[in-house]
């Protein structure tokens, strides 16, 4: 996931009602720059509104061509943060095109669930050549609907063997990172040190986290509860629901709301103090190591079947994973490269590994849903 400071009043959001409990117009420090859309446990239907980081093709002209002029352009699809000003897209762009020659156009689909979900919407072909941001948790029910290419590439030899999940090639790592949750040390709270700490009554509206119906991190926390309290998880979330402050369609939401105050306590990376450490110059939010163990995401990229630029997709993806573009990620997506060629940035001395949880989704169609259902009910 990108970061990227964020502001109030963009329009790229297309806005459907939904029930709120309150709004907070949040203006950050944070990374990602995105309107603060409302603080919701209610009912919520958001659907993010497809938007290029250099503009919309004209019609008739999809993945495939450039607008108007027949030039080779490749389609990306991928999640708001990429396709940020903070975000790499726009390097990574720029270097692809400096080797080949030819454009590409980064189009975010909302957050890591929303694009896994434009992707799965039968009525719509996806309209692209690539997409970047699905990850692990998502990794099956992907593979399973077909619509990737297996890929040869170059630069597989030097990504990190543990994180090529599929044996196909289909959908390749980019990225990696630990979930954590981030604590404000200069809070007038104690740090909770295992999730059932965070169902104490001292953690009160006190932690944010994201939906698991429409962001990766709620997914993955969803997955870090199953992992730990097994066919109990239910029970869990209806201990944890007086604890929770907000629960959030996207992580960049979630983490704003953080960097502004509202919570001492926020579902994120255990890389997140890295972007603090190099931008702010400080290390007041500390990553906590949690008893129970960290999940890990990674986050894959692959070439849509579909695609009419199935070689040049490929040369991109290609590209993804070397060194050179690999650089571009630790201070961008602030996760850790795939590509072991990749050297670390100072920043990152501030962050740590912790023991890794193996978590994966119990039911991914279905518990998403019954997660949210449970929090929602309870406010």
């Amino acid at each position: 996931m990108g970061w990227l400071p964020i502001s109030v009043g963009e329009g790229s959001l297309r806005k459907y009602p939904w029930n709120l409990i309150r709004v907070i117009p949040a203006e950050g420090t944070m990374m990602r720059r995105k309107p603060f859309i409302a603080i919701f446990l209610g009912v919520v239907a958001i659907f993010f509104a497809s938007m290029s980081l250099w503009g919309q093709p004209q019609p008739g002209t999809g993945a495939g061509t450039g607008a108007g002029t027949g030039a080779p352009e490749l389609v990306v699809w991928t999640y708001d943060s990429f396709v940020s000003e903070w975000g790499p897209a726009a390097q990574i762009a720029e270097g692809f095109q400096k080797q080949s020659g030819v454009k590409v156009r980064f189009v975010s689909k909302g957050d890591g669930g929303a694009l896994f979900s434009s992707l799965l919407d039968i009525a719509k072909k996806p309209n692209a050549d690539i997409v970047i941001g699905l990850d692990d948790r998502q990794l099956e029910k992907a593979l399973k609907s077909d619509l990737f290419v297996p890929l040869k590439l170059a630069n597989l030899a030097d990504i990190q063997k543990d994180l090529l999940l599929d044996p196909s090639y289909r959908l390749v790592p980019f990225d990696f990172g630990q979930f954590a949750f981030i604590w404000d040390s200069e809070s007038n709270i104690q740090p909770p040190r295992s999730l059932e700490d965070l169902t104490k009554p001292i953690y009160r509206k006190k932690v944010i986290i994201m939906d698991p119906r429409t962001s990766t991190p709620g997914l993955g926390f969803l997955a870090w509860t199953q992992a730990v309290y097994k066919a109990g998880w239910r029970d869990y979330w209806k201990r944890l629901s007086p604890s929770i402050l907000a629960m959030t369609p996207s992580w960049d939401t979630g983490y704003g709301l953080f960097t502004k105050g509202e919570a001492p306590l926020v579902l994120s990376y255990s890389t997140s103090p890295a972007y603090h450490k190099a931008y702010e110059n400080t290390e007041r939010y500390k990553a906590l190591e949690f008893s129970d163990g960290h999940p890990q995401q990674v986050e894959f990229a692959g070439v849509l079947s579909s695609s009419p630029n199935r070689l040049l997709a490929q040369k991109f993806v290609d590209y993804l994973l070397s060194q050179e573009c690999q650089s571009f990620l630790p201070e961008t997506q602030w996760m850790f490269p795939a590509n072991r060629s990749a050297k670390l940035p100072a920043s990152f001395s501030v962050v740590s590994k912790y023991p890794s949880l193996n978590a994966k989704i119990q039911d991914i169609d279905r518990d998403p849903s019954d997660a949210a259902n449970i929090l929602m009910s309870s406010h």
